[in-house]
């Protein structure tokens, strides 16, 4: 059916409508010299809004290290591309999925799930592995268990049934995630270093394919929705919430794994954000390519879609394609036979343009570079984020009870009501599933390991975001120090409010500064990423979180660190202990306080500290690293996965329960201990005993209660609350 709907005029309300400021209307006029068409409008929209073009960010993206001979892909394509030797590439990238998780938990999560697979393995990398990162509202907000519901559900449904182990994640709650959750996801997958595929077209005349599911109309402006804040209007925005379809995606996948391997294949990129228009201007821009499409060959599940609807909607399960032409029967003989669509939808040609027809009707005639080269890019106003307030007084606290306050907390009680609903054993190679530190994968048909970790502390951010930044990179590298992994890289997901905000562009800029101090530091560079702004409803902005997700490899299986603490086990502390309170855990469960600076983060004394687990690794029998609860908790949590008691020797508050950074907490036996002891020595490395594991008791100091009490509220508080 020829898209004969009469386009509306374009008026300064339609303007507003489309994301686009009144200056940047007027940049469009200059670039074209002419009104544009609505199509042309909803092109614009959708390669201009902050979701897409990064125009707030780019300027700060650029500082942060993305290289190092580990590197063999960094920022700019689907996913960043790691070598984990013997020929072979880890490849990785984090998503957010904020907006439309809050509009429709279920889908809005399953399909954030769905698009960053497809994003891993249109590099050509059978996924591994994913994870996720989660922030939702106050506990007893009307909203938030309905949210958790459906986002943890939609995360298992579309993961579970795709057939990925989900092995690592993290789940908060605060108040200032109450209009606006956080749904971050992340997916990692294998490939031979040498056949890595990449997004930029090449060859003039080359057929451009469009693979995969059907077009609908759901998802249309799902991009320009996610650029802006939220208000009272919410409810209308849920048509742009796309719904997803996990078989449909898995055989998405074996069709273009298959055709890869036939050489077929020029460049591929998924749909994702603004589904076709920033597939093909992507794949044109990189390529300095112009493109054409022909809509009315484009396979679309509705009747009557016009051009605007089918450039614009984000139906999820769809690739485009450049293909050699000589391989186009073999190559659609292998999407016939799984049952899903290919079609021939354009053409590469020289000119810089991107031309849209529709039944001979030219609905977008535009200079392609313009769209994503030529996006605006701002240099917005910021004020640094003023220094904290000194902490006052913290009463001192009876031990167990505040390890009670802090494990009978939804945020630091066990959340194995969360990932047990995720499947984390399918594929066969997990060898630590979640709940137990890093996630870790064996790299099929070999003795290497890959570990996987998420981490941010929005508090810290929030009360300083260069410490805050820093901090989040040191714990992905403590989490997989714990482990026996040497990390390699990370891949950054940074979730803020409104950067129009100077103070909130400030909490950007510093946690940049952080981060980027940090993986230089710790030679773990940022490969890929997402930023997500305008997290705020009515006004009121969430936490800073900039979510880190790092990537480790154990060269072999023997080096890994998966043991368990047991009877006669001396407690062993790795790292200087001050006390830090300031915008500590206990602070705000027991005392509703978010005060203080956040911790100092010393990366040199965090790499040296590593360098020593690492080193040592042989004489450990179990690890973790400390963070939220300190001591208390650390040493809590590694008793309770282990069945056994654990006894502390120190009563005092700040020494439990400070969070300094750079520290880590071993169980080993007496010998071990000794030789550790003398390692430790050698390398100027901070190392003392705290205690012992045995008995059936938790012990800090004279306080004690029995382990099994304390377990059933570690275990039973997350789904008391939220369950």
């Amino acid at each position: 059916m020829q898209d004969m709907v009469q386009e509306p005029a374009i008026t300064p309300e339609l303007i507003a409508a489309h994301g686009l400021k009144p200056d940047e209307y007027q940049r469009i006029l200059d670039i074209i010299g002419r009104e544009p068409t609505f199509t042309e409008l909803g092109i614009f929209s959708a390669m201009w809004n902050e979701h897409c073009s990064y125009k707030s960010s780019k300027k700060w993206l650029r500082t942060l290290p993305t290289t190092g001979p580990q590197v063999i892909c960094g920022p700019g394509e689907n996913a960043g591309v790691v070598d984990i030797g013997d020929g072979q590439a880890v490849v990785f990238k984090m998503e957010s999925h904020n907006h439309p998780s809050y509009i429709e938990p279920y889908q809005g999560a399953a399909t954030g799930v769905g698009g960053i697979l497809r994003d891993v393995f249109t590099m050509g990398a059978r996924p591994i592995a994913a994870m996720n990162s989660l922030s939702f509202g106050a506990v007893d907000h009307p909203k938030t268990r309905q949210l958790v519901h459906g986002v943890v559900e939609g995360i298992g449904g579309y993961g579970n049934a795709f057939g990925v182990p989900t092995v690592g994640g993290e789940v908060r709650f605060h108040p200032a995630y109450n209009g606006n959750c956080l749904v971050n996801a992340f997916a990692a997958g294998l490939a031979d270093a040498d056949k890595i595929f990449y997004s930029a077209a090449s060859g003039v005349g080359m057929p451009v394919v469009y693979l995969g599911a059907k077009t609908g109309r759901d998802g249309v402006g799902g991009a320009t929705m996610a650029s802006a804040e939220f208000d009272d209007s919410i409810e209308e925005k849920r048509p742009t919430v796309q719904v997803g379809d996990p078989f449909t995606e898995k055989r998405l996948m074996e069709a273009c794994m298959e055709l890869m391997q036939t050489g077929a294949v020029i460049s591929i990129q998924d749909m994702g954000a603004a589904g076709l228009t920033c597939s093909a201007v992507e794949m044109g821009d990189k390529g300095d390519l112009g493109v054409r499409l022909d809509l009315e060959k484009v396979p679309c599940r509705e009747t009557g879609m016009t051009a605007y609807e089918m450039m614009l909607s984000e139906s999820q399960e769809r690739m485009l394609m450049v293909l050699r032409p000589e391989k186009e029967a073999e190559a659609k003989a292998v999407f016939d036979k799984w049952d899903l669509d290919f079609a021939i939808v354009g053409e590469t040609i020289a000119e810089d343009r991107f031309v849209i027809m529709h039944h001979n009707v030219c609905k977008a005639d535009l200079p392609l570079k313009a769209l994503s080269g030529n996006a605006p890019e701002y240099d917005r106003p910021w004020i640094e984020t003023p220094a904290a307030e000194p902490l006052g007084d913290v009463p001192g606290i009876d031990p167990i009870d505040g390890l009670r306050a802090l494990i009978g907390s939804p945020n630091y009680a066990a959340k194995q009501w969360v990932y047990e609903q995720y499947d984390s054993q399918v594929m066969a190679d997990t060898l630590q599933t979640p709940g137990l530190g890093a996630g870790i994968i064996r790299v099929h048909g070999t003795d290497k390991l890959l570990a996987f970790t998420s981490d941010v502390t929005p508090r810290y951010v929030f009360a300083n975001p260069f410490e805050g930044g820093k901090q989040a990179v040191a714990e992905t590298y403590r989490n997989l120090t714990a482990v026996g992994a040497k990390p390699l890289a990370t891949t950054d997901n940074l979730n803020f409010g409104n950067p129009e905000k100077p103070q909130i562009m400030g909490q950007f800029v510093g946690a940049i500064k952080g981060i980027g101090a940090a993986v230089a530091a710790l030679n773990m560079p940022i490969v890929s990423g997402n930023v997500s702004l305008y997290n705020e409803t009515d006004g009121k902005g969430i936490l800073p979180t900039p979510t880190i997700c790092a990537v480790g490899l154990i060269p072999h299986v023997e080096q890994a660190i998966t043991g368990q603490a047991r009877d006669g086990h001396l407690a062993i502390l790795v790292g200087e202990t001050h006390g830090h309170l300031g915008q500590s855990a206990l602070l705000a469960e027991v005392f509703n306080r978010e005060e203080g600076d956040a911790p100092p983060v010393d990366l040199e004394t965090e790499r040296q500290n590593g360098d020593f687990i690492r080193d040592n690794h042989t004489l450990i029998r179990a690890c973790t690293d400390l963070s939220d609860g300190g001591l208390a908790m650390a040493a809590f949590e590694m008793a309770e996965a282990a069945g056994v008691g654990v006894q502390i020797d120190d009563a005092d508050t700040p020494a439990l329960f400070g969070e300094d950074q750079a520290r880590y907490l071993i169980a080993c036996n007496f010998d071990s201990a000794e030789a550790l002891m003398i390692a430790a020595g050698k390398a100027g490395v901070s190392i003392r005993t705290v205690g012992k594991f045995g008995g059936s008791t938790v012990r800090f100091g004279g306080s004690e209660a029995p382990l099994v009490e304390l377990s059933a509220l570690y275990r039973g508080a997350f789904e008391t609350a939220l369950g």
